[in-house]
C-alpha cells in the first residue's frame, strides 16, 4: 500500500519486470523452377524428381529432396533407365535415417539405385545421376556421369560435382603424373564417353561429398542434364541464376538454348533451387 500524488491510499500497481525474449533463429525456405524439353531428340528419356517442396513442416523435418537422371540415348530404353533410378533414389530419401551418416546412406542409395536400373535393362542401358538432399541448411549430393550440379554464391558460380568420362578420367591419371594442361584431352578420341553410369555392370566410383555443404541466404543450386550444362557457357549459366526469379532463371537458360540452335540438340532438364529467409 502507498500514498498518491493525492494524499490517498492506493493499491501500487505492480509491474513485470521485462525479460529479454529468445532470439528466434531464421531458418531458410527454398523457392523451385523446373525446365524440361526434348530439343532434337525423337523422345524425352531424362527424369527429375523433387519431393517435400511446398510442405514446410516436412522439409523440417525429412529435408528436401531434388534429382535429376538422364537416360542414355542410343542405348537400350534410356527412359525406363532414368525412371527406374528416380523412383529408386526417391525410396532412398524417404528411407533416410536422419539421425544417421546422412551423405553415407545417400551414396549407397546411388548404388542401389543401379542395381535397380540393371535389373531392369541387363546392363545394356543406364542413366546418369544427381541426387540432393538439403536437411538442416546443409546439402549432400551423390551422383554419377556427367550431369552438372552448380552452385552461385555471392555473385559467383562454382561447379560441385565433377564429371566421370573419359577425357575427365584421363586428366585426373594425367595430373597424379605431374601434367597440368586439360585442354590436351578434351579432343581425344571418345572423349565424353562415361566411364561410370547407373545401370553400368560393376559401378565402383560414386562422386558424392563426405561432408555436407552449409547453404546460406541468397544460394541458388542447378542441376541439370548435360543438355543443359554441357551446352551453355558457365557465363551464361551464372547470368541465369543472377536473375530475380526462379522462373525467370529458366526462362533464360531455355531462350538460350534456343539461340544455340544445336542441330543435335540433347533432351534438356534442369531444377533450380533458391534458398531464402
Amino acid at each position: 500500500m502507498g500514498l498518491s500524488i493525492f494524499g490517498k491510499k492506493e493499491e501500487a500497481e505492480y509491474v513485470q519486470p521485462l525479460v529479454a525474449r529468445p532470439r528466434v533463429q531464421r531458418q531458410l525456405s527454398y523457392r523451385i523452377a523446373n525446365l524440361q524439353g526434348v530439343g532434337a531428340r525423337a523422345r524425352q528419356e531424362d527424369s527429375f524428381a523433387v519431393a517435400n517442396a511446398m510442405d514446410v513442416s516436412q522439409i523440417r523435418e525429412q529435408g528436401l529432396f531434388f534429382a535429376v537422371c538422364d537416360g542414355m540415348g542410343g542405348m537400350k530404353d534410356g527412359k525406363l533407365g532414368s525412371e527406374t533410378a528416380i523412383a529408386s533414389l526417391r525410396t532412398t530419401f524417404m528411407k533416410i535415417d536422419r539421425n544417421g551418416d546422412i551423405a553415407a546412406q545417400l551414396k549407397q542409395g546411388i548404388y542401389t539405385a543401379s542395381e535397380e536400373v540393371e535389373a531392369v535393362i541387363g546392363g545394356e542401358g543406364g542413366s546418369t545421376a544427381i541426387a540432393c538432399i538439403i536437411y538442416q541448411e546443409k546439402l549432400y549430393y551423390a551422383g554419377v556421369g556427367d550431369s552438372f550440379l552448380y552452385l552461385l554464391r555471392d555473385g559467383q558460380l562454382y561447379r560441385i560435382n565433377r564429371e566421370q568420362n573419359v577425357c575427365h578420367r584421363t586428366y585426373l591419371e594425367v595430373i597424379r603424373e605431374g601434367g597440368i594442361d586439360p585442354a590436351d584431352y578434351q579432343d581425344m578420341d571418345e572423349a565424353g564417353a562415361l566411364t561410370e553410369f547407373l545401370g553400368m555392370i560393376g559401378l565402383e566410383d560414386v562422386d558424392w561429398l563426405i561432408r555436407p555443404m552449409p547453404l546460406q541466404n541468397g544460394d541458388v543450386l542447378l542441376a541439370c542434364s548435360d543438355g543443359v550444362g554441357g551446352v551453355l557457357e558457365e557465363d551464361e549459366v551464372r547470368m541465369a541464376l543472377t536473375l530475380p526469379t526462379e522462373q525467370e532463371m529458366c526462362n533464360f537458360m531455355e531462350q538460350r538454348l534456343i539461340d544455340h540452335a544445336r542441330r543435335n540438340q540433347d533432351n534438356y532438364t534442369a531444377l533450380v533451387v533458391k534458398c531464402v529467409y
